[in-house]
């Protein structure tokens, strides 16, 4: 016997397709911004250097570790609302906010960089619940507030490294 597959019209949650659809294409968004800040941290914790390595090259390890466990849970979010999730470089860099870093700066820049995408990952959450809160979606309400907490921590912890 043939299984039917479950379309995402068929999914009633209690959020109607089209709420979803703008939900879902927001946290897509989120994700790219996220997998791309995942990666630009992992490569700064690979290639920093100077005084301020050993604490730069941890705490850059912490936040990275953190962003990879975070990208399973917006994916999985996008996917219990019914749509697939971006999963390609050509996805991300098409959906994200935050453009890549060519070379690699010094370990100031490489803070300065990683406050601004930390930031625009915050914008883009931050974003998103006009529509959550109109469709009374508590799960990605959820979601967004663990980011945001997330990353605005992050990025003035950044910015404290940068003060004089």
């Amino acid at each position: 016997m043939k299984e039917k597959k479950v379309k995402a019209k068929d999914i009633d949650i209690g959020i109607d397709l089209d709420a979803r659809k703008q939900i879902a294409e927001g946290l897509s968004a989120l994700l790219a911004d996220s997998y791309t800040l995942y990666l630009m941290t992992h490569n700064f914790h690979w290639n920093v250097t100077g005084p301020q390595f050993n604490s730069l090259h941890n705490m850059f390890m912490a936040q990275y570790t953190e962003q990879w466990t975070a990208l399973d849970t917006i994916a999985e979010r996008i996917r219990a609302l019914g749509f697939p999730a971006p999963g390609t470089y050509k996805e991300f860099v098409k959906l994200a906010s935050i453009k890549e870093v060519e070379g690699v700066p010094k370990a100031t820049d490489m803070i300065r960089h990683l406050v601004a995408a930390q930031e625009a990952t915050a914008r883009t959450a931050r974003k998103l619940f006009p529509v959550v809160d109109s469709a009374n979606d508590q799960p990605t309400a959820d979601v967004l507030t663990q980011r945001l907490d997330v990353h605005e921590k992050t990025a003035w912890m950044l910015r404290s490294l940068l003060e004089e």
